[in-house]
């Protein structure tokens, strides 16, 4: 079911286009990246839906709405780079910004619990927030994101800034959150979009240039190709595969060959063969799927 319709949704800053006509959906219950480079407009496309940026023009309709009702009470957000009173423990900002919220004080103290042990910090909760990792200060972001129970929880590049030990904790988290409430993130890292999301929003220069989930963008834009790593550099063996009858393209990096081909099943007989006869210092052999980052470079024309 439907939780968002977004249509013809644009904004220009000084006579110039930066979102240009955007149309699509969100599904309630789902986990959905907002993908793209940096200077895409993924943040302006967020502060559009959470209303912190009026439109230039288009729509942004919650489907539980009424007409004219501020749509904020429905959305959670956490910005980029999120501001905290560091001198508060992390029960003490929850509190507080439940409070803003408009809960009531009994309210804010017992959300926050729940909330804080939903995220993973109780035992931190009387901590001073200035002494939390990068990973315990976004678990705390999103926290005090939920803390009004929205229908939709916005994340702008919420693991960007993050070591690898801070990324994995919330990309986790994430992976939790899903049963929990509808999450829009924003993201450059296309790993990390492949991990968690169960649909993608590919952004580029303002426009939404594919949707869907994984499994429907693979096979959609899906290419044969064939993985080979040889002991020794891969040029000795690049002719062959370059002048295939069955291959349409070839990258070679070291020795590392990857061959997009016609029909996978002849080329791989094919070229084992060939292998085999030759008796080439082969190490792996590896027949592969397209990656988010393959459908995204397809995508975009680089």
């Amino acid at each position: 079911m439907s939780l968002v319709q977004i249509s013809g949704l644009k904004k220009s800053f000084q006579g110039t286009e930066v979102i240009n006509g955007l149309d699509f959906s969100l599904e309630k219950g789902k986990c959905i990246a907002l993908l793209g480079p940096n200077g895409a407009g993924k943040t302006t496309t967020l502060r559009m839906l959470s209303g912190l940026m009026a439109p230039t023009s288009g729509t942004i309709t919650f489907t539980d709405a009424k007409k004219g009702e501020d749509i904020r009470r429905f959305i959670g957000y956490l910005p980029q780079f999120p501001v905290f009173y560091e001198w508060m423990s992390g029960f003490e900002f929850l509190t507080y910004v439940g409070k803003l919220a408009g809960l009531s004080h009994k309210q804010a103290k017992e959300q926050s619990l729940d909330l804080l042990q939903l995220v993973g910090i109780l035992d931190a909760k009387n901590r001073r927030v200035g002494k939390y990792s990068g990973g315990m200060k976004q678990r705390l972001g999103i926290a005090q994101a939920l803390i009004h129970r929205p229908e939709l929880i916005m994340l702008d590049e919420p693991v960007s800034a993050l070591d690898p030990i801070g990324r994995r904790e919330v990309l986790d988290l994430l992976e939790g959150l899903k049963k929990e409430t509808t999450i829009l993130f924003s993201t450059h890292i296309l790993n990390d979009a492949e991990e968690v999301c169960d649909e993608i929003l590919f952004l580029h220069n303002g426009k939404i240039v594919e949707s869907g989930t994984m499994e429907v963008l693979r096979d959609r834009h899906q290419q044969s190709k064939i993985d080979l790593i040889f002991k020794t550099h891969s040029d000795e063996y690049g002719e062959f595969f370059t002048n295939h009858e069955l291959t349409q393209s070839v990258n070679m990096d070291g020795n590392r060959l990857s061959i997009n081909v016609k029909d996978i099943e002849l080329a791989r007989r094919s070229f084992l063969q060939q292998i085999s006869e030759k008796n080439w210092p082969l190490e792996k052999f590896e027949l592969s799927s397209m990656t988010l980052e393959d459908v995204f470079m397809k995508v975009v024309g680089k």
